[in-house]
């Protein structure tokens, strides 16, 4: 692996190596478009880092790689586990040589490959992600209220020797959602999960994939097409809205779609799919 390593940098700073014969060494096509991607993340970093008077270096903490679904479907199992080892490898290292004498601010790197079904084969994109906590969402549905024990207490005061009895209160009346999700999810060659119902006690709540440092309501884990933001449903009054945040459409009713930053009404009843999630709002 450090051989590897080394000759990916190389191949990135334009050293291909000469053979016997003084010609570039061949490098396979899996080769060449890991280079390409190292090369366009370098020159994200490069274009996007800076360093303000007396402080340290910043360049942006994330980047997301755009591949399609062919390309997808051929970068699996442990050549996918090469690549995102081989991206963060050469990101790590190249964010320190920029930095060079100054100290460096961003502490984590990460590469995550995620599906554009809009690209072609061999093509991609890259997109650099400054900091994903300014999306954090904190709201988090009520807990529900322990009801209170229905037995008499009697509490005995010591007032000219009478007691004084307390009536039982009255149990909490339990809190009833202000709407529920039914959410299935279809695995690829397998049969769809037993459905799961999640109550909500709030008029909006954020639907998506969540991360450390993106909390949801609703997560849909385990899918990299779900965007960690992807939607947000409200509802107001007896009418619910669901807004597409997410680089991926939302399917309403397997007969239209929306898209980022695109919003559309829906009801109790209607099914919305998320990549492999189908959702259903229940009242």
């Amino acid at each position: 692996m450090p051989g590897w390593m080394e000759n990916l940098r190389k191949w990135i700073d334009g050293d291909e190596g000469l053979d016997e014969q003084g010609e570039p060494k061949p490098r396979s096509k899996w080769d060449d478009f890991l280079v390409s991607v190292a090369r366009e993340i370098e020159g994200s970093m490069q274009r996007e880092m800076f360093t303000p008077p007396g402080g340290p270096t910043y360049v942006p903490r994330e980047y997301i790689v755009f591949m399609s679904t062919a390309d997808d479907g051929e970068w699996q199992g442990e050549k996918r586990e090469g690549l995102e080892r081989g991206l963060h490898y050469v990101l790590s290292e190249r964010a320190k040589e920029l930095a060079g004498d100054n100290d460096f601010q961003t502490r984590t790197l990460t590469v995550e490959l995620r599906v554009d079904p809009g690209l072609e084969s061999g093509r991609f994109r890259v997109q650099h992600v400054w900091d994903t906590e300014a999306q954090k969402t904190m709201v988090k549905p009520r807990k529900r209220a322990e009801p209170a024990p229905a037995e008499f207490v009697t509490v005995t005061e010591k007032i000219e020797d009478e007691a004084t009895i307390v009536r039982p209160r009255k149990p909490a009346e339990p809190l009833v959602p202000t709407f529920s999700i039914q959410v299935n999810r279809k695995a690829a060659g397998a049969d769809t999960a037993p459905a799961d119902v999640r109550p909500f006690f709030k008029d909006e709540i954020t639907i998506g994939r969540g991360s450390r440092h993106v909390d949801v309501d609703l997560r849909l884990a385990g899918d990299l097409e779900v965007s960690r933001q992807h939607a947000v449903l409200s509802k107001q009054g007896e009418e619910f809205t669901i807004t597409c945040k997410g680089a991926n459409p939302i399917t309403i009713n397997d007969d239209r779609e929306i898209s980022a930053g695109e919003s559309a009404p829906v009801k109790p009843g209607d099914k919305l799919t998320l990549s492999t999630y189908e959702l259903m709002i229940q009242t």
